[in-house]
C-alpha cells in the first residue's frame, strides 16, 4: 500500500473480530511506532501489549477507577457504569497500551516528548491498517488516571497516551469527511 493511500484511506475501526492477531504482526505494528520522528533520540515511548486475561486485569483497573470517580452515584447507575468499564478492555482481542516517559535531559522539551509518542501512534494506526487490521485510538478522563499510570508501572512523570484496540475489521468504516485544505491553508511568501 502506497503511503499517501493508506494515510487517506486509514480509519478508526472500533468494531472487530475476536480472533487472534499473530504476535509478528503485532511485533511490526510496534516496531513501525519506534520509527516516528523523535528529537534528540530520547525514545521516549513504552509499549504494552494486552491480549486475553491482560485485558481483564486493565477491565479491574477500569472498574477501580470507575468506582471511585461515581462514588456518589445511585447504586444502579454505578453498577451499570461498572459492568461497562470493567468489559471495554474485552471490546478487541488485544490492547497496546502506549505511554510516553519524558526525558530529564535539560535540552528536551516535555512538549517534544508527548509530540514523538503521537507520532509513533500515528505510524502504529497507518502499520496496522496496511497489514489489514482494524485499529481504534482510544483514550478519555480515565486514561491519565493515576491508577493506569501504576498499572503499567510508568513514573510520576510518565502517562499512557493512547490504548490502541486492535483487532481484524468487523464493520465498514464511512468514508472520511474533510474541509478542503485551500481553507486550513496560509501561504505565506
Amino acid at each position: 500500500m502506497e503511503t499517501i493511500e493508506a494515510i487517506k484511506t486509514r480509519r478508526s475501526i472500533g468494531i472487530v473480530k475476536q480472533d487472534p492477531v499473530p504476535k509478528e504482526m503485532i511485533e511490526q505494528i510496534i516496531e513501525a511506532g519506534t520509527y516516528a520522528p523523535n528529537h534528540h533520540r530520547t525514545e521516549p515511548w513504552r509499549f504494552f501489549v494486552l491480549t486475553g486475561e491482560g485485558r481483564n486485569k486493565l477491565g479491574q483497573v477500569f472498574e477501580e477507577i470507575t468506582r471511585i470517580e461515581n462514588a456518589d452515584d445511585t447504586p444502579e447507575s454505578l453498577i451499570s457504569k461498572l459492568e461497562r468499564q470493567k468489559k471495554n478492555p474485552l471490546r478487541a482481542p488485544v490492547i497496546i497500551a502506549v505511554g510516553v516517559e519524558p526525558s530529564d535531559k535539560n535540552n528536551v522539551l516535555v512538549a517534544e516528548e508527548y509530540a514523538a509518542v503521537n507520532s509513533a501512534i500515528q505510524n502504529m494506526l497507518l502499520a496496522a491498517h496496511s497489514l489489514g487490521l482494524g485499529a481504534v485510538w482510544r483514550t478519555g478522563k480515565i486514561t491519565y488516571h493515576d491508577k493506569v499510570r501504576e498499572f503499567f508501572n510508568l513514573s510520576s512523570k510518565g502517562e499512557v497516551l493512547a490504548f490502541i484496540y486492535l483487532g481484524y475489521p468487523d464493520m465498514e468504516p464511512k468514508p472520511a469527511k474533510k474541509t478542503p485544505i485551500d481553507e486550513l491553508t496560509t501561504w505565506i511568501g
